[in-house]
């Protein structure tokens, strides 16, 4: 007899009054909105403004649901287009499935889309908010468990995962993989604020330290999973894509260290100063009439050193007739 061991929800819905909200979904955004809490008051501390991440997460949140999406049915396609199977399901994201690379690679794209329109630089903004992104991960990582998917090997260990009976799994206790990778997201969290700290962290360097840390856990994670993945040399493929995107986080790491070190002084521009592409906001007739104010100025300094000198000369030459009178004065005397 099991005497102790992690319970699996009955169900994956919760109900509110009539209204169903499916565990997977709540966690997915409340981590979402955990993201934007933390990430706005990380942002406001690097010199941004507050409202700035919020405004970007309009962008980046549903790019990057749409890639997680796309990553997720791409790598099982057999899910969803063999046999047997309804090709429908693969719209149904509150069943679960996201793929974090897709997500993260399509939410990066939507994140420069909203910051090169406000003039920030996507580095200095990656960095800001890399430790709540991982947060967000580690929240919504609980959606497995309200799903009982994604977990582990078999196992006696004391924090095991109770599986009941269901379609593909077999009832039993099994690794949490959930439950690591979330205390794994934490973790990074916080190496990820201590390195930004204590080094200063700049150019996107913070971020792709969450990348890199990230991925070792994942590796580990991946192994002990048992659901079905494709397989490659003997490993799934998700540890191979978390092979290839630490050596890439880490070579960036290196390489950005050695050509831009220090850190972005200024994160965001005034908005009054910048157009709707993030360019400088003034027209061409406030150019010209810049230009002819300068000119204006130069002309006027011209004339107040042409003056000057003027003025210099007029002096110089009343000195001389001075001394010239003064000689000849002297010279009558003497005679």
């Amino acid at each position: 007899m099991d005497l102790a061991y992690i319970p699996s929800p009955s169900s994956g819905v919760i109900h509110l009054g009539p209204l169903p909200l499916r565990g997977y979904a709540f966690c997915i955004i409340l981590g979402v909105f955990v993201a934007v809490w933390y990430g706005n008051k990380r942002w406001i501390a690097r010199g941004g403004k507050a409202g700035t991440v919020a405004d970007i997460s309009v962008w980046a949140v549903p790019f990057g649901l749409v890639g997680g999406r796309l990553y997720h049915v791409i790598t099982d396609y057999q899910l969803y287009f063999s046999d047997g199977k309804n090709w429908v399901d693969a719209f149904k994201i509150w069943e679960g499935g996201l793929g974090i690379w897709g997500a993260i690679a399509f939410g990066a794209v939507g994140a420069w889309i909203a910051c090169r329109r406000r003039g920030i630089p996507l580095p200095a903004y990656a960095d800001a908010i890399a430790p709540a992104i991982v947060i967000a991960q580690g929240i919504g990582r609980w959606g497995n468990w309200f799903n009982q998917e994604l977990y582990g090997k078999a196992t006696d260990v004391p924090w095991a995962l109770k599986i009941s009976d269901g379609v593909n799994r077999d009832s039993g206790l099994y690794h949490p993989t959930f439950l690591y990778e979330s205390l794994w997201c934490v973790g990074v969290a916080l190496l990820v604020v201590w390195a930004d700290r204590r080094f200063k962290l700049g150019h996107g360097r913070a971020f792709a330290l969450y990348v890199a840390a990230y991925c070792v856990g994942r590796a580990w994670i991946e192994y002990l999973r048992v659901d079905e993945a494709h397989l490659v040399l003997g490993l799934r493929l998700n540890v191979w894509t978390a092979i290839l995107v630490f050596v890439l986080a880490v070579v960036y790491i290196v390489v950005s260290s050695r050509i831009r070190p220090g850190r972005e002084e200024i994160v965001e521009p005034d908005r009054e100063t910048l157009g709707k592409d993030g360019k400088d906001g003034k027209t061409d007739d406030d150019a010209a009439g810049t230009s002819k104010v300068k000119i204006k100025k130069a002309d006027d300094t011209k004339s107040a050193g042409a003056k000057d000198d003027a003025s210099d000369a007029e002096a110089e030459s009343e000195v001389e007739t001075e001394a010239e009178g003064s000689a000849d004065a002297a010279a009558a005397k003497n005679a």
